[in-house]
């Protein structure tokens, strides 16, 4: 079963970067799709960004394309989201996720998933 540490949302101002880290444990990295996902209050959980197991492969939806990054260190556990120019719109709880599929941008598709990482974009 793997576990997640998810760290570095926060209150940033509009324009402002944040790094998101998720660390996961109990298995390794390396056969998993990992992708974040995020859930505004009353509102859907909507994937924001997917990478493939090598990294070669990512995806984006439209609201954030141009702006986040993802990434991932399979020596480390690690997949990162690098979140430029925010904006209020993406205040939300951010959740790591794990899965067995190629990258998708739906909740079902993944099996594992982190506890979250708030953030809070204000103008």
């Amino acid at each position: 079963q793997l576990q997640f540490v998810e760290s570095g949302g926060g209150l940033v101002q509009a324009g402002g970067s944040l790094r998101l880290v998720c660390v996961v444990s109990g298995h390794t990295l390396n056969y998993y799709t990992m992708a974040w996902f995020r859930q505004a209050p009353g509102k859907g959980r909507e994937g924001v960004s997917c990478i493939s197991t090598s990294g070669i492969s990512t995806n984006y939806p439209d609201s954030v394309k141009g702006r986040f990054s993802i990434s991932r260190d399979n020596a480390k556990n690690t997949v990162y989201l690098q979140m430029n120019s925010l904006k209020p719109e993406d205040t939300a709880v951010y959740y790591c996720a794990a899965g067995g599929h190629p990258c998708s941008d739906s909740p079902p598709d993944f099996g594992s998933w982190g506890r979250g990482t708030q953030v809070t974009v204000f103008s």
